[in-house]
């Protein structure tokens, strides 16, 4: 698969200038970012991908049968969606990019930001007047315009603390109040950071892709990062209190205190390398393990053929980066020992040829890695439609 070289301007405005007045700061709408831009995927295209049991797809009814804004999770039939009303509903398909090499591609563009905070491409086809309610979210999306015309609302950044609609499992606010508006047209796009509240309505049917970001929590972060930290600490490093005063109140935990453990514990975290195999890891799980493993050992004749011009490619369900210091290569979840130079080169290319076995022959040992990534489904021979 082609991958699609980084934008560098975001309509008229260079990405170093969005990155540093936009990026998780402020909303901004952006008029034909993709000019001519034509719809990877009809919605009947989408409708069949939600029949799939490894496709995770939603629909959203404003006025369902069991009340206001109505969640109904997939896989579906086709008479589900032959039951549908002429408007007011929307159908959401995630991580799309899994399984279509043109949603695939689009990721491409987006490169100028970490590949391994991209999360997935949601693609959204809705009914005229379809929507999923006033809402937020936790992370950044860009929210491209694929085919049709969509009404954006643009609220305030709000909180949890902000009030729902019960009644609904969806998380719609109840109170919305608009202060920018936009509708957008095929190629338009509207960048949202996160918690800024918003609010999609079709203007006729229309369909949507969204690109989103990952972000850990931090109670994520503390609870994994620490674990992760403790185990290379050595079990002499304690809590220590040299200098200590007299005690006014024996039962007193007081400020000093306090400061002192502050102290250690940034001391005991200052240590690069196990956050960097945590960052690794934690950024490059797979959304989805279980499509990753479907493919499981699909490519284990992989030295008989890369000689005659086959290549290997990474799963599309799977995720890579790599890191410096220390040298390192995460993929699915996994730090793996990997020269610098072959981690560099697997994650830019997405692929391996026999080139690349001849340029790093060890790690075409028996049971060594690329065997590994083989044999759990992160190397496969090229898909069809990719």
């Amino acid at each position: 698969m082609t991958i699609s070289p980084p934008l560098t301007h975001l309509g008229t405005m260079p990405v170093a200038e969005f990155l540093r007045d936009y990026w998780q700061q402020k909303p901004l709408l952006v008029r034909n970012a993709f000019p001519g831009f034509e719809s990877p995927i009809s919605g009947e295209e989408l409708a069949g991908m939600a029949l799939e049991d490894t496709v995770e797809s939603r629909l959203v009814l404003e006025q369902g049968g069991d009340g206001p804004w109505q969640l109904r999770n997939g896989p579906f039939r086709e008479e589900d969606f032959l039951t549908l009303p002429k408007s007011h509903w929307t159908l959401l398909v995630q991580a799309a990019d899994q399984w279509l090499s043109e949603i695939a591609r689009l990721k491409g563009y987006f490169r100028f930001l970490p590949d391994w905070r991209l999360d997935d491409v949601m693609v959204s086809y809705a009914a005229d007047q379809g929507s999923v309610g006033p809402h937020f979210d936790y992370y950044d999306v860009f929210l491209l315009q694929a085919e049709g015309r969509r009404l954006w609302h643009q609220g305030p950044k709000v909180d949890p603390q902000s009030p729902r609609l019960e009644g609904t499992p969806l998380h719609v606010l109840r109170d919305f109040e608009a202060q920018n508006s936009w509708l957008l047209e095929p190629g338009d796009m509207l960048y949202l950071p996160p918690q800024f509240s918003h609010w999609g309505i079709a203007d006729g049917a229309c369909t949507t892709i969204s690109i989103g970001f990952r972000a850990p929590s931090a109670a994520t972060i503390l609870e994994d990062l620490a674990a992760e930290v403790a185990r290379s600490l050595p079990d002499q490093l304690r809590y220590a209190d040299p200098g200590l005063q007299v005690a006014a109140s024996p039962a007193e935990i007081d400020p000093a205190a306090v400061a002192r453990l502050r102290n250690q514990l940034g001391q005991w975290l200052q240590q690069e390398d196990p956050i960097a195999q945590w960052l690794g890891a934690v950024m490059t799980e797979p959304k989805y393990p279980d499509v990753v493993a479907l493919d499981a050992g699909e490519a284990e004749d992989w030295r008989q053929q890369l000689p005659s011009g086959t290549e290997l490619v990474l799963n599309p369900a799977s995720r890579c980066a790599f890191c410096r210091q220390p040298e390192t290569l995460f993929i699915d979840g996994e730090a793996l020992p990997a020269p610098i130079a072959f981690a560099e080169r697997l994650c830019e290319s997405r692929s391996l040829t026999r080139k690349d076995i001849e340029a790093w022959p060890q790690l075409a040992d028996t049971d060594g890695l690329i065997d590994q990534l083989v044999s759990q489904g992160t190397l496969i021979y090229p898909p069809e439609d990719f």
